[in-house]
């Protein structure tokens, strides 16, 4: 789908991820609707982009936000949902509602806001639906039960929504990043990746999703091959999986990342 001249829901938009994609977008010509929580922190970001946008906020953790959105919205020709919560830490450290929170805004707002977005780009037939995901949406990681089980239940709704709609002219697409620096949940923890592994930035990440609304990718990975290597090793094989994720490295790195969340759920 060509960008210039359509306009684009950005879920997440004042978030490091999010100002990266939004700036991408608006270059390109899209009309944006930037949603987050905080109002001002929205109107500062629209005014920082060229051309003209619009703001949209909201608590997507909160019951009914993403309906109430969506019906706040409008008709847009794409969804880009980007606001997620960390997820990070043993089952027993969350409370039922910070599982709660944590399953609303990572997968059941993206889901509610498809459902309610896509009814009008059938109509048109075309439009586009992006989803960031992430390589915990492949692969087991320790610590991260919460975060990996939203992330795993996203791409398979993705996936299974785009074989639905194809034939409807409405694109589906994952955008899949490992360890982000510069910005971002991970970048916001304070820890480091596991050596060798490397990182990839946001601007990345906003290159991978015009890549998949242009070209309309079913799923673009964002992150240097050794970590996308042994996210597709996890995928095809929970065996080895367990053996690379239980070990001190790695449940190590998993901690650090999980203390500097904490607070963020």
């Amino acid at each position: 789908m060509r960008i210039e001249g359509k306009t684009a829901l950005l879920t997440g938009a004042t978030g490091g991820l999010g100002r990266a994609i939004a700036k991408a977008l608006a270059e390109r010509g899209a009309t944006l609707v930037l949603s987050a929580r905080k109002d001002e922190a929205l109107r500062e970001l629209a005014d920082a982009l060229p051309g003209e946008h619009r703001v949209a906020a909201a608590d997507l953790g909160t019951e009914g936000a993403a309906a109430r959105l969506a019906a706040d919205v409008g008709d847009v020709d794409c969804l880009v949902a980007n606001a997620g919560l960390p997820g990070t830490g043993r089952l027993e450290s969350f409370s039922p509602e910070e599982i709660t929170r944590a399953i609303r805004v990572n997968l059941e707002a993206p889901m509610i806001l498809a459902r309610e977005l896509s009814a009008a780009m059938r109509d048109r037939a075309e439009g586009h639906l992006v989803f960031i995901s992430s390589l915990s949406g492949k692969a087991p990681s320790p610590r991260s039960a919460v975060y990996c089980g939203t992330k795993f239940g996203l791409r398979g709704f993705a996936l299974s929504l785009r074989a639905d709609l194809m034939r409807a002219g409405i694109g589906v697409s994952l955008v899949v990043p490992g360890f982000i620096r510069e910005a971002g949940m991970f970048a916001s923890s304070g820890a480091k990746p596991p050596p060798g592994l490397g990182t990839s930035t946001p601007t990345e990440v906003a290159a991978g999703v015009l890549k998949a609304i242009e070209r309309d990718r079913f799923e673009v990975a964002v992150a240097p091959l050794p970590q996308r290597a042994l996210a597709h090793l996890g995928l095809a094989s929970p065996r080895l999986a367990m053996l690379a994720i239980t070990g001190t490295t790695a449940r190590r790195a998993a901690e650090r990342v999980a203390e500097g969340q904490a607070d963020k759920r």
